[in-house]
């Protein structure tokens, strides 16, 4: 493993990483310790967190292990390749924090969110084990929504190796395509199962790819990717706004529409597409969905 740090003061703005990670919008790190999701604070201590990342075009063209943690001041990492810019990458290391959250609304709510949450970033995972991931969340705890996803990993993803221990990477959409959703099913994916497997193959197919729906106009982009079997318009939004860097997205998910309902009830217009668009331009449009996920986080642990 390689090794390394990433000083936290040479970023534009603070940094939390469990609560970037733990906050529901990436499901493939997890904490080698077993303490994933135990706790709904911020600022959770020194733990490891690790992921399997496939290849990314940005970052490199093979599969790596990264291992990260917070302390001190830095971001400590190891890694079986260079971590900095896959890092960089996956959470938004490259994010002018304080300038996005100060282009949103004066707001008490957000504020308050703000305030507890400080630090956490939006991430870029991975196209299509993003895809998969949300298809996989309706009515779900985000730990189960985690556990289906490791569960898809120890059972159909490729092996690596390092140091003694054995990691597993995200299935491949050839790997997911080729199983049963009898299997998928033994996975405890239940009705999600024969979505998972149909997405797989329509993206193993090359039917159509996740990552295909990025440049294109934000409505445009979300009905591209509602064309893949169990997606509708939230997770759509999920996968634009957790994935494709479409920062506008804001996914009308429970506690999102509760946040409508309680603090800004002229936004709803009857319909996802209208009441989306009031939404996001009363979370401030470019940058709606970073305010969307501080909400959503700050509200499922309770804060309100």
């Amino acid at each position: 493993m390689e090794r390394g740090t990433i000083p936290l003061d040479s970023l534009d703005g603070p940094f939390d990483l469990q609560a970037t990670v733990e906050s529901g919008q990436s499901y493939l790190w997890t904490r080698p310790d077993g303490g994933m999701y135990e706790r709904d604070d911020a600022h959770g201590g020194d733990a490891w967190y690790e992921t399997v990342v496939p290849r990314l075009d940005a970052v490199g063209n093979e599969p790596a292990v990264v291992r990260v943690r917070q302390t001190d001041g830095r971001l400590e990492w190891e890694s079986t390749t260079d971590a900095v810019p896959i890092l960089t990458h996956l959470l938004r290391l490259d994010d002018d924090l304080d300038a996005i959250l100060g282009a949103t609304p004066d707001d008490p709510l957000l504020a308050r969110a703000y305030e507890r949450y400080r630090g956490m970033r939006l991430v870029r995972d991975p196209p299509f084990p993003c895809l998969i991931s949300f298809i996989c969340s309706a009515q779900m705890r985000v730990s189960r929504i985690h556990g289906m996803q490791r569960a898809l990993a120890r059972e159909y993803g490729d092996t690596l190796a390092v140091d003694g221990r054995t990691y597993h990477a995200f299935p491949t959409p050839a790997q997911l395509a080729a199983r049963t959703e009898e299997e998928l099913r033994e996975l405890k994916l239940g009705y999600r199962a024969p979505y998972v497997r149909r997405t797989a193959a329509m993206v193993d197919d090359g039917e159509a790819a996740p990552a295909e729906a990025r440049g294109r106009p934000y409505e445009e982009a979300r009905e591209y990717l509602t064309r893949f079997v169990g997606v509708g318009e939230k997770v759509a939004d999920c996968v634009l706004l957790f994935s494709l860097g479409y920062l506008e997205a804001v996914p009308l998910d429970t506690w999102i529409r509760s946040a409508i309902a309680d603090h800004y009830p002229d936004c709803d217009r009857g319909s996802y597409a209208g009441t989306s668009r009031a939404i996001r331009e009363r979370l401030g449009g470019e940058y709606a969905g970073y305010a969307q996920t501080y909400l959503f986080y700050y509200l499922r642990a309770g804060g309100e």
